[in-house]
This record gives structure tokens, C-alpha cells and sequence, in this order.
């Protein structure tokens, strides 16, 4: 029994490691990174799926939903050794939902590119939107990051294009991006990324059901196309989604909109390369003109950290 001679006890302390600003800047950069080329994974699952009609929209959801909240609920339950507690997240599943329905049935007559293009466009809207109605101004360099951004994304989209979208399916994937833009800023207040994805994907299965019954009729399903709509829901969107909503905890709303702008250029690149795309001048333009904008607006943060960085 150790006997105490009227001194001080040393006591022994260990430092806590702490994440340096410019390791948590590299790490909110690769979450990023990760979670982009998964958005732009699911257009590329979405339109081999349905483009070829392997399965009908309807089905597809419903898919992509269920096994993006098996996975997701597996691997918080590994994690918390327990069942997560579900919060009942209402409005962050219905906001999934409303992405996830519109986005299926658009991309029954959108190319990949397109309807990624449109799809973000409607993001980049919805949240910078919401930073001006907020009371937040742009910087110099982020208003020209952004101008140039946006112009690189009008400019593959000018008329000398044979194949003009279809105004439904246009229709249907701003509604998409609109959805996916108030599931992004919701995102933003969550302290644990996996459980509350696994929530909110579980929860937005309530509301996808009908879809089962409406496709019933005229519903279709191939082993190709549930193997897409799995490929899509447990790793393209529940991985994804989860990344996305872990990167986001480091983004302004308004840093989150223009790096989600490089998607639409990953997805028209991943149409060239895995669903047989034509690749034109117009499109390596403009996805050097909006890699540009979106690096000068990102550099902007190193001089104004506040307008970019919470």
C-alpha cells in the first residue's frame, strides 16, 4: 500500500490530440472529394438502370432506399454496439424522399449529364439562396468564382445541342435538387453523421412505399437492375450521404453549392466512359471553366476563412 510522505502526488497527464485547422481543412477536403463522386456514381447506376429500362422508377426508389438503410443501420448498430435510436427525422426523410422519387423518374428521359447538371444547378439555388436570405454576403473572389462557375454550366448547356432535355423530366429534377438542397442544409446541424443518415433513410421508407403500389400495375424488375439500385442506395447514397453530411459540419452552405457544381462534369464524364456519351468540345470547355470558377471561389477561403469555413 504506497504510504504518502506529505508531498504532492505528481500526477501524470496526456495530451489530447488536437486536429490542426489545416488537418481539418484536408479532411473536410477529402470528405468532400469522396462524397462528390459518389453524387455523380448515382447518376451514372440511375441512368444504366433505367435509360435502359432494367427496372422501373418506382422500384428503383423503393430499392435504393430500403438498401441504403439496411447498410446504414448495420454499420451504426456495429459502431454504438446497439440498435441507433431513431429521432423520427421527418423532415430530413421527407426531403430525401422528395429528392430520391423525382430523380428516379427524370432520369427515365434525362442522359446522366444532364440531369446532373440540372439536379445541381437547383442545389447550388436552393442553398446560396438560403445564405442570402440569411443575411450573408459574397466575398470578390467568391461572387467571380461563382459567376464563372455558373457561366461554365450555361455555356454547356447553349443551343446547338440536338437533344434538348425533356421539359418534364426537367421539371421533375428541379424538384429533385431543390429536396436535395434542404437535405443538405439539415444536414449541417446533425452531430453524428451515420446514425442520422441511418435515421433518415429508414424513416423516408414510410413514404416511398406507395410507389410499390403505383409501379405494381406496370411495375418491371431485372437482376440488373435491383444489383443498380442496390449499388445506388447502400453505396452511392448511404456511404455517400454520410460523407457528404461528415464534410458538411466543415462547409459554409455557399462552399457546399459550388463544389457540388463539379459534379454534373463528373457525371457527363462518367456518361462518355461507362454508357457510350458522345464527348464534345462544349463539354471539356466548360468543365475547365467551372473547375476554374470553383477553385477561385474556394481559395477565397484562405483570405476569408469566415465566408466559407463555420
Amino acid at each position: 500500500m504506497p504510504v504518502n510522505d506529505g508531498k504532492p502526488e505528481r500526477q501524470e497527464y496526456r495530451a489530447c490530440p488536437v486536429r490542426s485547422p489545416t488537418a481539418s481543412r484536408q479532411m473536410a477536403l477529402l470528405l468532400t472529394v469522396l462524397a462528390l463522386l459518389a453524387f455523380a456514381s448515382n447518376s451514372i447506376f440511375a441512368r444504366l438502370a433505367l435509360g435502359s429500362r432494367r427496372i422501373d422508377a418506382g422500384s428503383f426508389t423503393l430499392i435504393r432506399l430500403a438498401s441504403g438503410a439496411i447498410l446504414l443501420n448495420l454499420l451504426s448498430w456495429r459502431r454504438h454496439q446497439n440498435p441507433p435510436r431513431i429521432f423520427h427525422p421527418w423532415l430530413s426523410a421527407l426531403s430525401l424522399f422528395g429528392y430520391a422519387a423525382p430523380f428516379s423518374f427524370a432520369y427515365l428521359k434525362l442522359e446522366a449529364g444532364s440531369g446532373a447538371l440540372i439536379l445541381f444547378g437547383a442545389v447550388q439555388g436552393t442553398m446560396i439562396g438560403w445564405d442570402l436570405f440569411q443575411g450573408k454576403r459574397f466575398r470578390s473572389l467568391e461572387f467571380a468564382g461563382l459567376c464563372l462557375a455558373v457561366g461554365g454550366l450555361v455555356f454547356l448547356t447553349l443551343p446547338g445541342n440536338p437533344r434538348a432535355p425533356d421539359l418534364s423530366g426537367v421539371a421533375l429534377m428541379l424538384l429533385a435538387g431543390v429536396s436535395w438542397g434542404i437535405y443538405s442544409l439539415l444536414g449541417r446541424r446533425t452531430p453524428d453523421p451515420l446514425p442520422t443518415t441511418a435515421a433518415n433513410f429508414l424513416t423516408s421508407l414510410l413514404p416511398a412505399a406507395p410507389l410499390l403500389l403505383m409501379a405494381a400495375p406496370h411495375g418491371f424488375v431485372s437482376a440488373q437492375g435491383i444489383l443498380l439500385a442496390i449499388a445506388s442506395g447502400a453505396f452511392a447514397s448511404g456511404l455517400g450521404y454520410t460523407l457528404w453530411y461528415a464534410a458538411l459540419r466543415g462547409l459554409s452552405s455557399t462552399r457546399a453549392a459550388l463544389v457540388q457544381l463539379l459534379v454534373p462534369v463528373l457525371a457527363a464524364w462518367g456518361g462518355v466512359l461507362f454508357l457510350g456519351e458522345s464527348l464534345s468540345w462544349r463539354l471539356v470547355s466548360s468543365g475547365g471553366i467551372l473547375m476554374a470558377g470553383v477553385a477561385l471561389a474556394v481559395h477565397s477561403s484562405r483570405e476569408h476563412p469566415q465566408t466559407f469555413l463555420k
